[in-house]
């Protein structure tokens, strides 16, 4: 898939994961679109894992089932971010 796909599918994904992801997450339109295309390889690896039983390092493709993926992926990114910098205050 090329840049400006795995740009659209990020900026679609990391925008819907926002919008269904409970709470307050901050960044723009960047942070956005870095969380869509970090879930979009996150949940493309992972349907790769569930599917194949090989983990290996696939993107979602731009289709209504690779968004669909994309945007489990885009809010399990979320959350892990969430507990990575998470203060203890």
């Amino acid at each position: 898939m090329n840049i400006i796909a795995w740009v659209i599918l990020g900026l679609i994904a990391g925008a819907i994961g926002k919008a269904i992801y409970p709470g307050h997450q901050g960044g723009g339109i960047l942070a956005t679109m870095l969380l869509g295309i970090v879930g979009a390889f996150l949940g493309g690896s992972l349907m790769t894992l569930l599917t194949t039983g090989q983990l290996t390092l696939t993107a979602a493709t731009l289709s209504i089932p690779g968004i669909v993926v994309a945007v489990i992926g885009a809010m399990l990114a979320i959350f892990l971010w969430g507990l990575m910098t998470k203060s203890n205050a």
